[in-house]
C-alpha cells in the first residue's frame, strides 16, 4: 500500500526573487540528485527560474529548503502548480 510519505508527485515552479547568476540551478541539481529527485531547471528570459521536480512531497520540500540555504539566494515567490508524473524520468539536468 502506497502511503503519502511514498507517492510520487511532479511540481511546476516559478521561483522569483534574486535567483539568477547566485548558482541557483547548480545548487538545485546538487540537492535533486542527493535526495533522489529527478526533473530540469532553467533560467527564464524575465530573471526568474522554472523547475520542474519529480519525488515524493517530502523530498522535494528538503531540495528547496537546500536550494534556499543557499548564499545569495532571495526567493520570494513561488508559484507551484501540479503536474503529470513522468514515468520515463530518471535524472534531473538544468538548462
Amino acid at each position: 500500500m502506497e502511503t503519502a510519505t511514498m507517492k510520487i508527485i511532479r511540481k511546476h515552479i516559478v521561483f522569483h526573487g534574486y535567483v539568477q547568476g547566485v548558482g541557483f540551478r547548480w545548487r538545485a541539481l546538487n540537492a535533486a540528485n542527493s535526495i533522489g529527485c529527478t526533473g530540469k531547471c532553467t533560467n527564464e528570459w524575465d530573471g526568474t527560474v522554472e523547475m520542474e521536480i519529480q519525488g515524493t512531497k517530502e523530498m522535494i520540500d528538503k531540495v528547496i529548503e537546500m536550494i534556499e540555504r543557499g548564499r545569495y539566494v532571495e526567493i520570494t515567490r513561488m508559484d507551484v502548480t501540479d503536474m503529470p508524473v513522468d514515468e520515463r524520468e530518471r535524472s534531473f539536468w538544468v538548462g
